[in-house]
């Protein structure tokens, strides 16, 4: 009972103070990204493999080609903007998006907060910045993640924090 009065007390404290008087915590990359996609489960190593192919391979350099290679034909789209299939993710890419390809990098070139895996599903969570709707002269950082489910050795559905895009 104790406790429960002190937490309501903090939350309503926390509440008292306005929300542009707190400070964020920026979201920052892991010093060693690539060590994040590594297991000593053969299982889970082959999938968070896998995951580092896609965000390289495929999500940072654009080689949409390279498709089969990491996803399977029916792979599951649950982000409002590609339609389901490997075939559909690859045309939201290429021809919605329009991304053209470029050098795979060597390493992976975009900060990684975590990548987290269990079972068949792997999710890697990365920094975000975005512009502050309040004041657009500044940004601040947020999450944002990916989250796959493999079939042997391939994403056969796809989560992320995507919402529908303006018209």
């Amino acid at each position: 009972m104790r406790t429960s009065i002190l937490l309501g007390l903090a939350a309503l404290t926390i509440s008292l103070v306005p929300a542009h008087a707190r400070a964020q915590e920026p979201v920052v990359g892991a010093p060693d990204a690539e060590a994040l996609f590594t297991s000593a489960d053969s299982a889970l190593h082959r999938n968070k493999q896998a995951a580092y192919h896609i965000e390289r391979e495929l999500l940072v350099a654009g080689h949409w080609e390279m498709a089969d290679r990491w996803l399977t034909e029916r792979y599951l789209q649950h982000n409002p903007n590609a339609a389901s299939g490997r075939a559909g993710v690859v045309t939201f890419f290429t021809k919605v998006l329009r991304v053209q390809p470029k050098p795979i990098p060597d390493k992976l070139p975009i900060p990684v907060v975590a990548v987290v895996a269990e079972g068949d599903y792997v999710t890697v969570i990365t920094p975000r910045t975005m512009k502050d709707p309040r004041d657009p002269s500044k940004s601040y950082t947020t999450s944002w993640f990916d989250m796959w489910r493999f079939v042997d050795g391939k994403a056969d559905e796809h989560w992320d924090g995507a919402v529908k895009g303006a018209p």
